[in-house]
């Protein structure tokens, strides 16, 4: 457990935890938040073997948004601290957005503004069906900025955005699915157990293939059909080699043998994380027990 003084953060083997901890305003993002929190996913980085960060809020509150006093109110009559403010807050939020592992936005209460600009952000989303959204910058006298309008145009449909964005009506958790910014509302007291869940199913994957996936959608979101078909199969070469075909030598193989069933499951990853066990670099050195033939079999 690494605690700083607006962050707290806990890396359990492949699951990081960071939780924005300034209850008594919300969670809302400080300068010295915005500093934690590079540091904080920094360390994550730097751990190397982490497949999932989960991000929430300490107390009844996701994140309110940006602390308007000190990150706006307080340092705007010097311009230097203020961009240094605002560098270092879009340093973590790139941060978050192009993580190496699978992020995941455990939303327990309050999400406002640049806490809704999280939320988008994030990969996954499980929202507590009480927590509370809204973009309340039009309240006084701007609109979402600071990548909180992309997070709403990539999270919500055009007429959606345009309405929460103009109004700063709020809507609930249950709301947000609907919505399309979060995957799952449950009651408050059901989001610990909900979001366990999800984290349990991802790591049970291959980190690098994890990345791989995210990096595919990324990119293929701009692209035209052809485009993508070239990225996507450049990208599984890189796969496949830097995993040494584990894909191939340990799904495929274990599939053979009846092990899973990959339309349900997640073959069982050998070895650390699971890294080639170094058997040897053959094809199929595992699956040719029983003379099982591959190529004879469906996939589920």
């Amino acid at each position: 457990m690494s605690d700083y003084e607006c962050v707290k953060l806990a890396i359990d083997g492949p699951v990081a935890t960071v939780q924005l901890n300034r209850p008594e305003k919300k969670n809302a993002m400080s300068p010295t938040l915005h500093q934690n929190m590079v540091d904080a996913l920094t360390e994550v980085e730097r751990a190397g073997d982490v497949k999932v960060t989960v991000l929430t809020g300490v107390g009844d509150s996701f994140c309110g948004g940006m602390d308007l006093e000190k990150c706006f109110l307080e340092p705007f009559s010097n311009p230097a601290e203020f961009e240094r403010v605002n560098v270092t807050a879009f340093t973590w939020f790139k941060k978050l957005k192009y993580s190496p592992s699978v992020t995941v936005a455990k939303v327990n209460g309050w999400a406002f503004g640049g806490g809704f600009e999280l939320v988008g952000l994030c990969d996954i989303a499980i929202a507590a069906e009480e927590a509370v959204f809204g973009l309340s910058e039009i309240n006084f006298g701007v609109f979402p900025g600071g990548g909180a309008m992309w997070a709403t145009t990539h999270n919500l449909n055009r007429k959606q955005a345009l309405y929460y964005s103009l109004t700063g009506a709020t809507f609930t958790g249950r709301e947000a699915v609907a919505l399309g910014l979060v995957n799952q509302a449950v009651p408050a007291a059901e989001l610990d157990a909900a979001t366990q869940r999800v984290v349990d199913s991802l790591v049970k994957k291959s980190r690098l293939a994890l990345r791989a996936n995210k990096q595919a959608y990324e990119k293929s979101v701009g692209m035209t059909f052809d485009d993508s078909i070239e990225f996507e199969m450049a990208k599984l070469a890189e796969l496949w080699y830097l995993t040494e075909n584990e894909w191939v030598r340990q799904g495929l193989a274990q599939f053979a043998r009846r092990e899973y069933r990959p339309g349900l499951e997640a073959f069982q990853l050998e070895g650390k994380d699971g890294r080639p066990t170094r058997r040897g670099k053959g094809a199929l050195p595992r699956a040719r027990r029983g003379s099982v033939k591959l190529e004879e079999k469906g996939e589920a």
